[in-house]
């Protein structure tokens, strides 16, 4: 009977080591070490703490290839629980790995943890960044590039070189700083300027050979602003929006809306002297703006004279121009078929969620909300507490599909939904400024937006044939935003707001994409390797 049941625990151990095996086989492997610390940085003329990763502010760049695996151990030097999430990567059947607290425990000071990722069928330019407290607000992001594979047909020629534009905001107070004001129940004021690759006024250089395409990779990186790109003198023909490869529309300048990203062409095409990449901010009261430089390399004449202006509080405008990105139907993605095949528009949803942004006092102290429910982190990792069976950690079902007017309330909202679904989500705004949302583990459809009140009659309007599918989206200020969305990825997934002030005090909450038949084949079993804290501390994750 030993004997027996030895041989079945051998086979039951060859399997396990198949089907890991059979998750990244025949794909690369790429290594990287960080180590998370504290350092002195001067991007606004003044000495601030900054969080580096390797010593560098912004961090290193990640550099991969369609359904390469990333493996990257963190090391946290700092004095303070730290943790990296992946903006864009859509951690397929993986939500172990994303990186924030609803699925992942905090790095302690002095520890470790090794980050497993793929690039799954995806392409396009996305960025990581600290993910807990106000930590993003001090550093600690950098750009991620997925690249074709080989053989899959790219929709232009390739650049002469590929630049990374990391932008936004920043504020010379440090992050315990806005966090302290935050907690008090105050508002953060207007971040003190804008900086570009960790640069402040004119302090980074891209340089171009006169007559060649460069390919520019822009995200805004910011916590609290809207930004407008644009480089004086100079057209951007844009060519791809967070994976999906778009028509190809020549623009002056773009507005990059938080946790955004865009790529561009830029043909170094005027007379050779060094010219302005102005990047400025949008819709706020003062308008912020820093400069980085173009040099031509046969330049002899520095940049100078006054800043080319830009937009600055003009909606219309803006509204505008996010309905000209449309998708390049035929255009491969990341598989050798063109990108139109997958008909998203002729699939009826089967639910629609409407979500509605809003900024209650609850308890004295400003707080924000999605459909009244002010989001609280628990002591313990949501999907550890949905993996270990841990009741009352948070409320399934806790947030409605639908919003309504009663006062705003403290929760630990997760909304319940299955697997292969097909939604519908309108994300209704009522205030005064722009939002921005992200979600988790999934590109989705931006099919329409429109001033007012969304009605189903707004669905007569939706672009269902061309528009882009993005993992960010923007919604102006009294109107709404409407996306498609399949959820073909089992996982427990953050969605929330890209302004950190008002995801920090509660404008979040999570999304369980269930399946029932707790299949590997529909999500990874836990890492072994995971973290466990909170009332998970005590359980284990597995043997293999």
């Amino acid at each position: 009977m030993r004997e027996k049941n030895n041989v079945h625990s051998a086979i039951f151990t060859i399997l396990v080591l198949v089907t890991l095996q059979s998750v990244y086989c025949d794909n690369p492997y790429r290594y990287y070490t960080w180590k998370i610390t504290y350092g002195n940085i001067y991007p606004l003329g003044v000495k601030q703490q900054g969080i580096l990763i390797n010593g560098q502010f912004p961090g290193p760049q990640i550099d991969c290839v369609t359904n390469d695996n990333l493996i990257i151990s963190v090391y946290n030097y700092l004095n303070e629980p730290f943790l990296i999430s992946w903006n864009g990567l859509q951690q397929r059947r993986n939500s172990w790995q994303d990186g924030v607290y609803g699925t992942t425990c905090p790095i302690l000071p002095g520890k470790n943890f090794t980050y497993t990722l793929q690039a799954k069928d995806q392409i396009g330019s996305y960025f990581y960044f600290p993910s807990l407290a106000m930590h993003k607000a001090a550093g600690g992001y950098g750009a991620i590039r997925v690249y074709s594979r080989p053989r899959i047909p790219v929709p232009f020629p390739p650049p002469a070189h590929d630049f990374t534009v990391l932008a936004g905001d920043l504020y010379k107070r440090s992050h315990r700083q806005l966090k302290y004001i935050l907690d008090s129940g105050h508002n953060l004021p207007l971040p003190d300027g804008l900086i570009i690759n960790g640069r402040g006024w004119n302090g980074y250089t891209f340089t171009v050979d006169q007559g060649k395409t460069y390919r520019f990779r822009i995200s805004n990186v910011g916590i609290a602003t809207s930004i407008n790109f644009r480089i004086q003198g100079h057209t951007m023909k844009l060519v791809e929006v967070e994976g999906s490869h778009t028509l190809q529309t020549t623009y002056t300048s773009l507005d990059i809306h938080l946790g955004q990203s865009y790529s561009v062409l830029v043909t170094a095409n005027q007379p050779p002297k060094d010219y302005y990449v102005v990047v400025s901010s949008r819709f706020t009261r003062r308008v912020l703006t820093t400069t980085a430089v173009l040099h031509y390399s046969n330049s002899w004449t520095k940049v100078s004279g006054p800043v080319p202006g830009g937009p600055t509080t003009q909606i219309n405008w803006s509204i505008y121009q996010a309905r000209s990105i449309r998708w390049n139907l035929t255009a491969s993605g990341p598989r050798p078929n063109p990108q139109g095949s997958y008909h998203y528009g002729l699939i009826k949803p089967s639910r629609t969620i409407i979500l509605a942004n809003s900024a209650p006092y609850i308890n004295g102290k400003q707080r924000y909300a999605v459909n009244s429910v002010s989001y609280v982190d628990p002591d313990t990792p949501l999907k550890l507490a949905d993996y270990f069976k841990i009741g009352g950690v948070f409320n399934l079902g806790g947030i409605s599909d639908q919003p309504y007017n009663g006062n705003g309330y403290l929760g630990t909202p997760v909304m319940a939904a299955n697997f292969r679904s097909y939604v519908e989500i309108v994300f209704q705004n009522w205030e005064n400024s722009v939002q921005s949302w992200h979600i988790d583990g999934y590109s989705f459809f931006v099919v329409g937006m429109n001033g007012g009140q969304w009605t189903p009659a707004s669905r007569s309007h939706y672009n269902l044939r061309d528009t882009v599918a993005r993992c960010t989206t923007q919604v102006y200020p009294k109107s709404w935003t409407a996306i498609y969305m399949a959820l073909d990825n089992v996982g427990m997934w953050n969605i929330r707001s890209e302004d950190w002030s008002r995801r920090y005090l509660g404008q979040q909450f999570y999304l369980r994409v269930y399946s029932p038949s707790n299949s590997w084949r529909d999500e990874l079993p836990i890492p072994k390797n995971a973290l466990l804290c909170g009332r998970a501390r005590h359980h284990h994750t597995r043997p293999l």
